[in-house]
């Protein structure tokens, strides 16, 4: 890309202030950080595709027995046959929904195991919305779900900003991100839509929830900390005036 061509693409950025594309235009050409070439002392792709997989093989699986997978799946099914929830009645997935979905979707993102993005099913024909909407309503009504939606692969993410400085890195030094199915995300946001509702967690949860994280939780326990404090000082000095 010549200079002419970079001023150009940082100018159309800044007036579009699109941080993402300036900066990632900045760093194609005045930065040039040190591709890692090893993993673990490793340089094939195929050995090190294999130590990747076997590394998040281990990170994803449970870390209790099997045994105790089947008994929380028998109590499970014991407690679902005398339950008796409230009636779903707007469990319809319109075609309007399924539309508004996918022009929510955010474009630029990576292709999923079946080599389709957000930019396929955004571009493509208005009669997919139809489709999809007929489709997700069998799926409901018949409680099924596509086993072509249980399948991902995993893309190694570094973790720590020195990531480029290294020669030589771990598998400790990456994480893993899942890229599901762009068909079973639009289904996943459907569903939240018409459910949302009746999904809700403890009010001490703050993982995982939208508009709460981390500050959240430590002001919540320095709350309870400085509560505490106070708790032991009036206990102390009821302690003293009964002396």
């Amino acid at each position: 890309m010549s200079c002419v061509a970079i001023n150009r693409a940082l100018h159309a950025a800044l007036l579009k202030k699109s941080g993402n594309n300036f900066w990632k235009c900045w760093r194609s050409k005045f930065e040039r950080p040190n591709k890692c070439a090893e993993v673990e002392g490793c340089v094939s792709p195929y050995i090190v595709s294999q130590r990747f997989a076997d590394h998040f093989s281990k990170t994803f699986s449970g870390n209790n027995p099997d045994d105790r997978v089947e008994t929380l799946k028998e109590e499970y099914e014991l407690m679902r046959a005398n339950y008796s929830g409230l009636p779903l009645t707007d469990v319809n997935i319109d075609i309007e929904l399924v539309s508004r979905i996918i022009l929510e979707l955010k474009r630029g993102k990576a292709i999923d195991i079946d080599w389709l993005s957000a930019d396929h099913l955004i571009y493509s024909h208005p009669i997919l919305s139809i489709i999809l909407s007929k489709m997700f309503n069998l799926m409901s009504s018949c409680q099924y779900i596509s086993v072509r939606f249980k399948f991902s692969y995993v893309v190694p993410f570094p973790k720590i900003k020195t990531y480029s400085t290294k020669a030589n890195v771990t598998c400790d030094d990456l994480r893993a991100i899942a890229i599901d199915p762009i068909i079973s995300k639009v289904f996943e946001y459907s569903f939240l839509d018409r459910f949302n509702k009746y999904l809700t967690s403890a009010d001490y949860q703050f993982g995982f929830k939208k508009k709460l994280g981390c500050s959240h939780a430590i002001y919540t326990c320095r709350n309870i900390q400085c509560a505490a404090k106070k708790v032991i000082m009036l206990y102390q000095k009821h302690q003293e005036n009964c002396r």
